[in-house]
């Protein structure tokens, strides 16, 4: 399917549209679903996300045609990195038809979030739809620790087999990324370094983070950046690395004897919002302009009530050009407490 070209002027690349702290729009999170076959303690919990919980239908989800519609508006503005997310994106029948769409557009890169508990079939079909790069979540190689993560008794090995085969198809290096929560899995960072560290993949670490309110979100549960920083530097020393591009989420760390590279998040201790670019675009169409937001703008009303591209351009840089979210950067015990979106609604 061939996206349609805009009938007006789009963004001067030079010139992109930017937000009250100077902050230019470049990637998009797309969540394809806010469903998920795990029930991670830290995003979707059972005792909150349990069999009654009522999920979006599908007449509420954005079809595809609807999310390549709008992504071919952010791309007019200059966005050109496109994350799949969800929930659980692999959850979405027919994902790779939607790839296929988005890749049509000029000079974009399309990535992808996952548990990895699909078949390793996927792989090969999410390569040929034209995916770009693939994330894989995995909190511990520990297999009683990481099934009680998930909450779903689902092993680490099937993950591992997951990135082999993603390796195999042509995305190396994987990211991994991994939640560290204090008093669960912090004991699982020098395995898990050791391990991808040998494997040639890029292990990412993520401080526990207050998204949403059903985790239980507590200071005293994160482990901070400069925790792992230090217990990895001590057996395996690791120097700065530059980042890949204005807006990297993750602190680049190299080995120092050239055996790859790190990332950490820091995203509680060494906010970065100064350099955030990302706007997310839940399920049902809403568009969030942090993470921690409290409420998104409807796009989805929009789309169906006949507005014309136009228009819906013109929203989406008025919704960013009004941006001035820094939450990270002022987060206190009393903000982090304020109601914010879950994670398995906003993507990550």
């Amino acid at each position: 399917m061939q996206s349609q070209m805009l009938t007006f002027p789009s963004n001067d690349p030079a010139t992109p549209v930017l937000d009250q702290l100077d902050r230019p729009l470049h990637d998009l999170r797309i969540s394809v679903t806010d469903r998920c076959n795990f029930r991670c303690t830290y995003c979707m919990p059972k005792e909150v996300f349990g069999k009654d919980y009522q999920f979006l239908p599908r007449s509420a989800v954005l079809s595809f045609e609807e999310i390549e519609r709008l992504a071919r508006l952010f791309n007019a503005h200059g966005v050109q990195k496109f994350r799949l997310t969800g929930g659980e994106p692999l959850m979405r029948r027919g994902l790779e038809t939607l790839i296929e769409m988005l890749t049509a557009l000029p000079n974009v890169d399309i990535a992808l979030t996952t548990n990895g508990s699909f078949p390793l079939e996927r792989v090969q079909t999410l390569k040929q739809a034209g995916l770009k790069r693939i994330t894989v979540s995995l909190d511990s190689l520990d297999n009683e620790i990481f099934m009680g993560m998930n909450d779903v008794t689902f092993p680490v090995a099937r993950v591992l087999a997951w990135i082999e085969a993603c390796s195999e198809a042509g995305f190396a290096p994987v990211k991994i990324n991994m939640v560290v929560k204090r008093g669960v899995n912090e004991q699982s960072i020098l395995p898990m370094a050791r391990y991808f560290r040998e494997k040639g993949h890029i292990l990412r670490f993520i401080e526990y983070m207050d998204v949403g309110a059903s985790n239980g979100w507590r200071m005293d549960d994160v482990v901070t950046a400069r925790e792992i920083y230090e217990l990895i530097n001590q057996t395996m020393p690791i120097e700065p690395a530059d980042p890949n591009y204005f807006g990297e989420v993750a602190e680049r760390w190299r080995y120092t004897d050239g055996g790859g590279e790190i990332g950490i998040i820091a995203s509680v201790t060494q906010a970065f919002c100064r350099t955030c670019t990302r706007a997310r675009l839940s399920a049902e169409g809403k568009l969030f302009t942090c993470l921690f937001a409290i409420q998104g703008f409807d796009l989805r009303t929009m789309l169906r009530e006949g507005a014309t591209d136009e228009e819906i351009y013109t929203a989406i840089g008025k919704v960013w050009h009004r941006r001035a979210d820094r939450y990270s950067e002022i987060r206190t015990g009393k903000t982090a407490q304020r109601p914010k979106i879950e994670m398995s609604y906003i993507g990550g």
